[in-house]
């Protein structure tokens, strides 16, 4: 009984060990503007339904879980035209775009000190 006990604890502590990690992700994600804070929410509990779960031991789902999931990408843009058909932007429009990127880069970095 105390054995079972004492690796109740464990799986606990390391089950809120895993919690609180999954929610300093989701938190940087959500503060990089990767995800909002409801799929940040979704994400954390996927992930602690997924850590609670036992391991199976199927072989075919073995080796699902441990490649990549294949994505298939599809080109819409065959009828666009090419960078070398499309006109220059303008250099007032490439000096905006600069300087909104630079904002952006301050405004980044003044999140990830306030954190």
């Amino acid at each position: 009984v105390g054995l079972a006990s004492y690796a109740g604890e464990k799986a606990g502590g390391k089950l809120a060990e895993l919690r609180s990690q999954a929610q300093k992700l989701a938190d940087e994600m959500v503060a990089r503007g990767e995800m909002n804070a409801e799929e940040a929410k979704r994400f954390v509990e996927d992930l602690m339904k997924q850590a609670q779960q036992p391991p199976t031991t199927d072989p075919a789902t073995n080796t699902t879980s441990k490649e990549p999931r294949r994505i298939e990408i599809l080109s819409e843009d065959e009828d666009k035209p090419t960078p070398s058909q499309s006109p220059q932007p303008s250099q007032q429009n490439v000096d905006r775009l600069r300087e909104q990127v630079l904002k952006l880069q301050e405004e980044l970095k003044r999140l990830q000190r306030e954190q």
